[in-house]
């Protein structure tokens, strides 16, 4: 595969984009060090007091472990659902397949307060408006088109010839997807189960709809934070989050590849 090196229009374009994508942590960074007690920039003082507030704020807490729950559930019913559906329009190539693709990713075409407002019709004539049932399918709205596509394009960019091969060997279907198909998209399924994750456990405006008194969070529980209060522990929060999802992208990256996930076979 050649590789040209990149225009010089397209370095710069590309680095005021990424200047541009991490500007507010630039600015967040040194906000969740501040000593003051309310937000101002830069601060009159430093303390690290704000992330020791965090441990002690029960409600921050309590949210976070449902954030996590929920994401990681999430991830698995997404990888579950979104394997065999992505093998059979892939590989299988049923009559309509391609609408069928469409109709099943449809919800990323759709902005997330439009969907939230529909989930929320729907959810509240069954019930299951602040419950964690809800919370969990309406985060399967979401994530399950993003698990299809991401699984769609590595499974497509792997080279058909080997299942062909392992098929005429006398191996069954199911054989050559558990010990040829599988073992040769697990780089995309490892980030599709990291992007399932970070975009479960980030989303906040379809939260926002599906959350109540019994249940809540993180997004959630820090957006009701800055409604009624101005101090630097949500700045304190999202370098957490920052770095945590930095983790969760380098160890999938370090322990697989995630370009390995995207590169054509052949």
């Amino acid at each position: 595969m050649d590789e040209r090196p990149a225009s010089p229009t397209l370095t710069i374009l590309a680095s005021l984009a990424f200047v541009f994508l991490l500007a507010p942590v630039v600015i967040v960074l040194p906000l969740s060090f501040s000593g003051d007690a309310f937000m101002a920039f830069p601060p009159q003082s430093w303390s690290a007091r704000w992330y020791a507030a965090i441990f002690s704020h029960a409600r921050l807490i309590e949210a976070f472990f449902v954030s996590l729950g929920l994401a990681a559930t999430v991830t698995a019913l997404s990888l579950m659902i979104a394997l065999p559906a992505t093998y059979a329009l892939v590989r299988l190539r049923p009559p309509g397949a391609e609408a069928m693709f469409s109709l099943f990713t449809a919800p990323l075409l759709l902005p997330t307060i439009v969907l939230g407002l529909a989930i929320l019709i729907v959810f509240a004539g069954l019930g299951l408006l602040g419950t964690w049932r809800g919370l969990l399918l309406a985060h399967l709205v979401v994530c399950t088109p993003y698990a299809l596509r991401v699984l769609a394009t590595s499974l497509a960019n792997l080279p058909a010839d080997v299942e062909q091969a392992a098929a005429t060997l006398g191996a069954r279907p199911a054989t050559v997807f558990r010990r040829v198909t599988l073992p040769l998209m697990l780089p995309g399924v490892a980030a599709t189960g990291a992007l399932c994750f970070l975009v479960s456990f980030d989303e906040t405006v379809l939260s926002l709809f599906m959350t109540g008194p019994r249940i809540s969070t993180l997004p959630v529980e820090m957006f009701h934070h800055v409604e009624s209060r101005a101090d630097p522990l949500v700045a304190a929060v999202s370098v957490l989050l920052v770095g945590f999802t930095l983790l969760v992208v380098v160890l999938v990256d370090r322990s697989l590849g995630l370009g390995k996930a995207f590169l054509k076979g052949g």
